[in-house]
């Protein structure tokens, strides 16, 4: 057996040290030198010392004290401040429920919380419950919240979904205007909800879109026109996907020359684009942006996602779900954190997704990053780390106690043939490993809990798609808050997750199973 000599361990020391000190920062992607693999004969490994760990305010993924943001509904101000409105979840509504409040921000990690801005009207209302909708300023300066009124008890038999209206001077206190209307003949009076309007100067209109369900068509997007905000005329359905039942939350917009419309159902957000926004909307193969849980109705993961643009940036805000029943299982229930994701238009004009570019003004300073092998087939130079894995084994490292808040970025190489990734755990309070993967073997991306040894066991379950083929190299950067652990990957796709496995004094790692990986140019940054 091979023991580490007592200046290696006494530099380890001092290298935790100095990463452990808030004063100093450290140049970007600088690992601890640690000692390379020491030959074929197995290894005696220790995995790195445990440090303080205290959690932080949510500052990027806030969710209301004692509640949980529902359906996003975003408005740029003149002076460019997103303002999310969203509907108000519990653990414990009542009869009425969902009243709508609202946050702002100016930058996407420093969040005003404004509390309720409409209250859910009475059981005999048409709204005792509210759905979600949008805002918008007419040219007087009057503002417009159009959203959903729901009551069970059928609307004096016009259904139980209407759209609805309410006006404001000041986006804080606002009058309801009652019911605008109610479904069409032909569509379900029961699913009839989520009013989208927006000032078309082409047609020198209002248009209004909203999520409705046709009995053959299934779930369709359908067009309103008006040139008063308060006479609308039907035009029809302007995308029929025939997939899902409803096409909740719609949003149209476009980037460069191409029109997109975003629209959710089955837990998750999805996205058609079309040359016109007239149509016809044609969904990409790969529509998904961020993951899908796959046990059906408990897998919401990042969901009723619309868009706000601020200074030629479109960003895509939505809500990524609040725990389920049991802790890293994929799982999440309806209603959770605000999760806001940049889009990036690709080449080919599809969508993918980045972490906000405006995050780099909260994390600062650059941290050092001890590592150490935990197997053998671990080589460490400077900033990388190279895994070599034994056959029907792995290869990983620690790279220390994860901080509550922190971006990682670093490029990872492997063949496409296995699994590679990012582990958490091994602390003096819980010393299993779990694994966020990116999965070559089966092309996604995917997190559920299991520990690394049992990869093999179980089929993933809170996933998105990947094509590793396309390059055997990609760019991976980690954001993290408390449990909340968002991978991005290439500017292209994302996989939001919350880890509570990653939390309280959990160490962060690197793995690599069935395949040599490199992760190469590592570097962490915490805020200044």
């Amino acid at each position: 057996m091979l023991k580490r000599h007592s200046m290696i361990a006494l530099f380890l020391i001092l290298a935790l040290l100095l990463s452990g000190c808030g004063s100093a920062a450290a140049p970007a992607g600088n690992l601890a030198e640690t000692p390379a693999e020491t030959g074929s004969e197995a290894g005696t490994y220790e995995r790195l010392p445990d440090e303080a760990y205290e959690a932080v305010d949510y500052a990027l993924y806030p969710n209301p004290e004692g509640g949980y943001v529902g359906d996003v509904m975003p408005f740029v101000t003149d002076d460019g401040t997103l303002e999310l409105y969203y509907l108000y979840d519990t653990d414990h509504n009542g009869q009425g429920y969902h009243p709508i409040y609202k946050y702002s921000t100016k930058n996407l990690y420093e969040y005003k919380d404004h509390g309720m801005v409409l209250n859910f009207g009475q059981m005999s209302d048409p709204d005792p419950a509210l759905g979600t909708g949008s805002v918008l300023q007419d040219p007087d300066g009057l503002y417009h919240l159009f959203y959903t009124g729901h009551t069970s008890l059928g609307n004096s038999g016009q259904g139980t979904e209407c759209v609805m209206h309410a006006t404001s001077t000041d986006r804080e206190n606002w009058v309801k205007d009652g019911v605008l209307f109610n479904a069409p003949e032909g569509y379900s009076s029961v699913d009839f909800r989520d009013p989208e309007v927006f000032w078309v100067d082409r047609d020198q209109c209002y248009w209004l879109l909203i999520a409705a369900h046709e009995e053959t068509l299934g779930g369709v997007v359908l067009k309103y026109t008006s040139t008063d905000l308060k006479n609308w005329e039907l035009v029809g359905p302007i995308f029929a996907p025939l997939k899902q039942y409803m096409c909740e939350c719609p949003d149209l917009f476009c980037i460069g020359d191409t029109w997109y419309l975003t629209y959710s159902w089955d837990c998750v957000t999805y996205y058609a684009m079309s040359d016109s926004m007239d149509g016809p909307f044609v969904a990409p193969r790969d529509n998904l942006l961020d993951g899908k849980g796959l046990t059906e109705g408990n897998g919401f993961i990042f969901y009723a996602a619309k868009t706000a643009e601020i200074d030629g940036k479109t960003y895509l805000c939505g809500w990524l779900g609040r725990m389920g029943m049991s802790s890293d299982s994929g799982m999440y229930q309806w209603a959770g954190s605000v999760m806001n994701h940049e889009l990036v238009q690709r080449e080919d004009k599809t969508l993918g997704v980045k972490a906000p570019d405006i995050f780099a003004e909260y994390f600062t300073m650059d941290k050092i990053v001890p590592a150490v092998p935990l197997t053998d087939g671990v080589a460490i130079d400077g900033s990388s780390i190279t895994l070599t894995p034994a056959e029907e084994s792995f290869a990983q490292a620690d790279m220390g106690t994860r901080p509550a808040t922190m971006t990682l970025e670093c490029d990872v190489r492997f063949d496409g043939e296995g699994v590679v990734g990012f582990t958490f755990g091994g602390s003096d309070r819980d010393e299993t490993w779990t694994a966020l993967c990116l999965d070559g073997r089966q092309n996604l991306l995917h997190y559920e809990g299991y520990e690394i040894e049992d990869l093999r066991s179980y089929e993933p379950g809170a996933v998105t798609k990947f094509d590793f083929s396309r390059s055997d190299t990609h760019h991976v950067k980690l954001v993290c808050e408390n449990e909340i652990v968002v991978l991005y990957i290439d500017d292209y796709k994302a996989l939001s997750s919350r880890i509570t496995h990653s939390i309280d004094g959990a160490h962060i790692g690197v793995f690599a199973e069935g395949c040599e990986a490199s992760f190469e140019n590592i570097s962490m940054k915490i805020p200044g």
